[in-house]
């Protein structure tokens, strides 16, 4: 049977196993960091990478004011602190006082579980309905040799968020 309409949307979206990404920011003396899936390259040449952020994140209210975001991919032997990122909000929680990092390109906060990341300088902003895109130039990142099995949407499909989205 074929569905149509939002199912058939939503039965789509369900056959994709989207990785998951660590956004983090700094605007002030205030950090922030949060579990995202909507993502995507944007550009080859000049690479550009966009995020997408709740608008009813924490991260969301410091991402606003940051120049530069910070993108992490974990290793599913780091989904603890995935779920960490997803699964609580910065509106209660230091969630940056539970892990290991170091401040990065423009002070972005930069995971020292993360196997591979980027810091972008944030180009623009755009409303993409209950999420808001930023469209980033990456200027600094790191990657292993080696792929590995990163942490993807099945790994924290049971989650609860921090916030609704």
């Amino acid at each position: 049977m074929v569905t149509q309409s939002w199912e058939g949307f939503d039965g789509f979206t369900e056959l994709i196993d989207y990785p998951m990404f660590v956004v983090t920011a700094r605007a002030g003396n205030e950090t922030a960091g949060c579990l995202v899936g909507f993502t995507t390259q944007a550009s080859i040449d000049p690479p550009r990478f966009l995020v997408g952020i709740s608008k009813k994140n924490h991260t969301f209210t410091v991402a606003a004011a940051a120049t530069h975001l910070g993108v992490h991919l974990l290793a599913r032997d780091d989904l603890e602190l995935a779920r960490w990122f997803g699964g609580q909000t910065g509106d209660e929680v230091d969630k940056f006082a539970a892990c290991s990092w170091h401040a990065g390109p423009a002070g972005t906060p930069i995971l020292d579980a993360a196997p591979a990341w980027f810091v972008g300088v944030v180009l623009d902003r755009f409303d993409l309905g209950d999420h808001v895109g930023y469209l980033l130039n990456p200027v600094d990142g790191l990657a292993p040799d080696e792929t590995r099995p990163w942490v993807s949407l099945t790994d924290v499909a049971d989650l609860k968020p921090g916030h609704d989205a």
